[in-house]
């Protein structure tokens, strides 16, 4: 929904001495415009997670009131994206007054046989649906069967990021830091007050032009540090646009296993997770009679360490990987070490995100992007991977179990890995368009299978 004078002036900022008692202006960032414009695709740009619960779980009555009682600590969680006049700058987060908990929060039956099968199914289909662009862009799930309880949380990705979601995560949950509620709701700046805001930010921008240009040059270098930007990757059969619906497959391995098998070989937790990605990708490929020499994988890269529900939004770049299509796991992982290692230094944490995203935008500009992203070549998948809390949470009390990562991803990539490290458990998710891989279940157990001959490999 666009912002007019009307719906400004009834906000009750009328000058922009007033926008400036308010605070500042929370306006999307540049990396929340690239979101929105890859947001033209096969699904939507959405991310999320299923919260498990060790028995029963809270009821649906529960999680009301609870989140009743802990949205007002995520700001976000109440504001709605608005579009700004002619002028006046990027779109801007605002307080929808109308905002209702009811609104978002939906129960849901677990549908029989009751297993974790059944409730992915829900899951991937709750992910794909479009969220309605004039409302926070959040919804809940409870979902609850015979002594079976799950909540789906999925949410927008330009309201947040994956370091944002779990920082969402962490503040609805019983272990948050619940501080005081800001007043509600905030009126809306004038288009005064934005169209001086948006000046000064140009005006700024132009003073800084020296170092956003070598800011773009790092981001270049971490765009194609790992995979020549101009070099398409292989044709294979996993590349090809992508339909609307997607399917979960989720493998659980020990994360001391893990990270013993990454200090063995002198790498990281997710230099190991890529050597099993691409070894059963492989296998797969194999099985199809295809032999690439190398798998492009991109891999997103945060620009910051740490997020809190009062920053939230983007801040990510990606660092494409072109993996070594040898059979042999102790050398593939090998390559992967030495790779990801030299590439940490080579470039600022997500530069890229700046050239990657003026691209994005123009061609999203020009009407193109649907057209670019259902046929480009220069990855074969995703792989996104996030540190989550070391010990479990709660939820009205009730101990989650288990946090499945959730994410969609629009285009040719028919599927995507989303890992999420949990209370001592690294949880891998293949996020797959069932028309392009079949056979994901034979993915998955060659994702276990992986993992478990790296934990006895040695260099």
């Amino acid at each position: 929904m666009d912002i007019n004078r009307k719906s400004l002036r009834a906000g009750g900022f009328r000058s922009h001495a007033d926008s400036s008692r308010r605070g500042r202006i929370d306006r999307a960032g540049p990396a929340d415009l690239t979101v929105l414009a890859a947001d033209h695709a096969s699904v939507p740009m959405n991310l999320g997670a299923i919260l498990i619960f060790d028995g029963a779980g809270p009821t649906p009555a529960e999680v009301r009131a609870l989140l009743h009682e802990r949205v007002p600590h995520v700001p976000r969680l109440r504001q709605a994206l608005r579009r700004t006049p002619f002028g006046c700058g990027r779109p801007i987060w605002v307080d929808d007054p109308t905002f209702s908990v009811d609104r978002h929060l939906t129960h849901l039956r677990w549908p029989q046989p009751g297993t974790r099968r059944a409730l992915f199914d829900i899951a991937a289909d709750l992910l794909c649906r479009p969220f309605a662009p004039d409302l926070p862009l959040w919804q809940a799930y409870s979902v609850t069967g015979t002594g079976r309880t799950a909540l789906v949380v999925v949410l927008h990705h330009v309201l947040a990021d994956g370091l944002g979601s779990l920082a969402v995560l962490t503040a609805l949950a019983d272990e948050g830091n619940h501080a005081a509620v800001a007043r509600f709701p905030r009126p809306a700046p004038s288009i005064r007050g934005l169209a001086v805001d948006a000046t000064l930010a140009k005006l700024h921008a132009i003073g800084s032009l020296a170092a956003g240009l070598r800011r773009g040059c790092a981001g270049l270098r971490e765009l194609t540090f790992g995979a020549p930007l101009l070099r398409p990757a292989e044709r294979i059969s996993l590349i090809r646009p992508t339909t609307h619906r997607r399917r979960l497959a989720s493998t659980a391995v020990p994360l001391n296993e893990v990270a013993a098998t990454a200090h063995r070989f002198a790498g990281t937790v997710n230099d190991v997770v890529l050597a099993a990605v691409t070894g059963a990708l492989l296998e797969i490929l194999d099985a199809r009679g295809e032999r690439p020499h190398r798998l492009v994988m991109s891999i997103p890269v945060s620009g910051r360490r740490t997020a809190t529900v009062s920053d939230l939004g983007n801040d990510t770049g990606v660092r494409p990987l072109a993996v070594p299509a040898i059979t042999d796991d102790a050398a593939r992982l090998t390559a992967i070490v030495t790779a990801t290692t030299a590439a940490r230094g080579s470039s600022p944490r997500a530069s890229s995100a700046s050239p990657l995203g003026l691209v994005f935008r123009l061609i999203h500009r020009f009407g193109l992007f649907r057209l670019f992203i259902d046929h480009q070549r220069l990855v074969h998948s995703f792989e996104t991977n996030l540190r989550g809390p070391g010990t479990a949470l709660h939820l009205a009390g009730h101990r989650i179990d288990a946090l499945v990562p959730l994410v969609a991803t629009p285009g040719n990539v028919g599927v995507t890995f989303a890992v999420l490290s949990y209370a001592g458990t690294l949880t891998v998710d293949t996020i797959a368009d069932p028309d392009i891989l079949p056979e994901q279940d034979t993915l998955t157990r060659a994702l276990y299978a992986t993992f478990t001959r790296l934990a006895q490999t040695r260099p």
